[in-house]
């Protein structure tokens, strides 16, 4: 159980650990690189410290007390990182020429106009709207829904599921940091809803680093789910992250898991929220639709090189938080 002592506690950092450790020194590196371009190098150079003091401690507290509960505190303390590595992908990215012109261009060529421009045009509608923003801010409780679901019913996988999340959300934030396109929010609104519906989508270079302004979200202002967007954006969004969909490709990657494990009354109960969610990243003009769609291979693709690497290998079979006796007296069940 959760409180139970291990017999056998996991003596070293955990998988999904070691990938926060990994993408915190890959991007420790480009930070150090970039150090006099960067505004903020030197809080990002302690953040990243902070972060690892809390890692390694947090290993300390499991080995002083080896149960369920402080394992399970370590996958969350690793989740609660990310409130702090997403805002920080900006602060890597703000000093590169943006590309929201280039992929503006590529989405006039492949549709012949701007799905992010006329989806909320055409959808002009309060029930839509809601529903739209429904699923956008479906986003984090339906990761967490299927991790506590892994938890509880497949306890086994647990480590793997995190580390297969968790790394999942790390690819993604080193593709945004080599990509830097904000998304129709903010590039429309530097530009000009008349210019793009002219199709003219001029290169706005170093604009973001300066200039953070995004356009309202469309929609039904007086909505209950429109506020929740709308407080979440003024919150901790920033011109970054477009380039795919990490909120598609992560519910891609979650909505696989519940098919790898065969809960699938979990999944298609689940699958209405993860469509909305996919439609509504274009309908609040927080992505282009090619955003979106590239979220869909990303997530996939992230989920199938991942689950690979973090395959059992020979006797280390145990990606467990509670006890093996747990485990085998729930199988038998």
């Amino acid at each position: 159980m959760f409180f139970s002592l291990e017999k056998s506690p996991r003596k070293g950092l955990l998988t999904y650990e070691w990938a926060t450790l990994t993408y915190l020194v890959l991007t420790l590196a480009y930070v150090l690189v970039m150090y006099s371009y960067l505004p903020n190098s030197q809080s990002m150079i302690s953040g990243r410290i902070h972060i690892a003091a809390i890692t390694i401690a947090m290993w300390g507290v499991y080995r002083m007390v080896p149960c369920g509960l402080t394992l399970t505190l370590r996958a969350l303390v690793q989740a609660a990182f990310l409130s702090w590595w997403y805002p920080d992908i900006f602060e890597l990215n703000r000093v590169l020429p943006n590309l929201d012109h280039v992929f503006a261009t590529w989405e006039q060529a492949i549709f012949g106009c701007q799905p992010a421009l006329l989806f909320p045009q055409v959808m002009d509608n309060a029930v839509v709207s809601e529903l739209m923003c429904l699923g956008y801010t479906c986003y984090y409780p339906l990761i967490a829904t299927v991790l506590v679901t892994i938890l509880l019913f497949r306890n086994e996988s647990f480590e793997r599921v995190v580390f297969v999340t968790l790394a999942s959300f790390y690819i993604h934030y080193i593709i945004f940091v080599a990509l830097p396109v904000t998304g129709p929010q903010y590039y429309f609104q530097a530009v000009g809803l008349d210019e793009i519906a002219k199709g003219i989508f001029p290169n706005l270079h170093d604009y973001f680093n300066h200039n953070q302004v995004r356009m309202a979200c469309p929609g039904y202002s007086d909505g209950l789910f429109y506020s929740w967007v709308d407080i979440a954006h003024d919150a901790g969004e920033r011109p970054v992250a477009a380039f795919p969909s990490s909120h598609v490709g992560l519910t891609v990657v979650v909505m696989l898991v519940l098919l790898q494990y065969r809960l699938k009354r979990l999944f298609w109960v689940l699958l209405p929220f993860a469509v909305l969610l996919f439609l509504s990243t274009v309908y609040i003009r927080a992505h282009y639709a090619i955003d979106a769609i590239a979220g869909l291979l990303s997530g996939a693709l992230c989920f199938a090189v991942l689950t690979w690497v973090s395959r059992p290998r020979g006797t280390d079979k145990k990606f467990s938080t509670f006890s093996k006796s747990t485990s085998r007296k729930r199988s038998k069940t």
